[in-house]
């Protein structure tokens, strides 16, 4: 397949993790890439741990191109609509189909009444603004990719659709994501272009070891015993959904949350 037949797929979050999954499997199904995540470890002020690095996102730019990818990676902040906006504008418009929303934290923990207004709006600004400013930035795009077949997924969590202790401010953002991308799919209606998200049980990841941290466990494998498959999930598992919904197969899906979540039982 020549590079102008080849469709293009941007990923947020794309430095590690879940991300770094997404883009291989895209690479490997045959997607060049617009890869973005943030510009240093520190760029969130409040966590408590550190997010992805510039070296992170440079290795899995090398990592898709040696799958036959064209891969473009660029800093992208999630909360800067202008960030987000010059990352969808790095892909060649005429080729980009899928653009998946995957960059996400956990702003606060504590008890739901103690969790103040910054502490949600930490949440809110990545896990559900970051995924609005991709759809305000990537959907007119979508709309003109060929034969309908524009796809935007968001990577939520099993939180999206429970509560879990101590992490109020995460659990609302993720409510409210996948509230976002049902009325996004109900918006884009008989357009062509689907809108869906894939809930991610406990998977190994930076985030999940941020969990166990939270939950004051000696290890994020503890988790494993929420899992029906008693056991963590692989970050290409998840990666797996992504790149079906993405896929033509996927064509009468839209509005979906698809738990991809191991048997999570909270």
């Amino acid at each position: 397949m020549s590079t102008a037949e080849r469709p293009v797929a941007v990923v947020t979050g794309a430095a590690r993790g879940i991300g770094a999954a997404v883009a291989a499997a895209l690479a490997r199904a045959g997607y060049d890439l617009v890869l973005g995540d943030v510009p240093s470890s520190g760029a969130v002020e409040g966590l408590g741990y550190p997010l992805a690095t510039a070296h992170d996102l440079a290795s899995v730019e090398k990592t898709c191109g040696g799958l036959g990818a064209r891969t473009t990676a660029l800093p992208c902040d999630v909360r800067s609509p202008s960030d987000v906006t010059r990352l969808v504008d790095a892909a060649d418009s005429g080729r980009l189909v899928a653009a998946v929303a995957v960059a996400g934290i956990i702003g606060a923990e504590g008890p739901a009444w103690e969790q103040t207004p910054a502490d949600l709006d930490r949440d809110l600004s990545v896990n559900l603004h970051g995924v609005a400013n991709l759809a305000r930035a990537a959907v007119p795009r979508l709309l003109r990719a060929p034969h309908g077949r524009g796809r935007f997924v968001a990577v939520v969590s099993s939180a999206g659709e429970r509560g879990l202790p101590r992490l109020a401010s995460y659990v609302a953002a993720k409510h409210a994501t996948l509230g976002y991308v049902r009325a996004l799919a109900a918006d884009l209606g008989p357009s062509g272009v689907t809108a869906n998200a894939v809930l991610p049980g406990s998977t190994a990841t930076a985030l999940l070891d941020r969990t166990a941290d939270v939950y004051r466990l000696s290890g994020a494998g503890e988790l494993a015993r929420h899992q029906r498959l008693n056991r963590l999930l692989d970050p290409a598992e998840i990666a797996s959904a992504v790149v079906w919904l993405c896929s033509d197969g996927a064509s009468g899906i839209t509005g979906a949350s698809v738990n991809v979540d191991g048997g999570f039982t909270g």
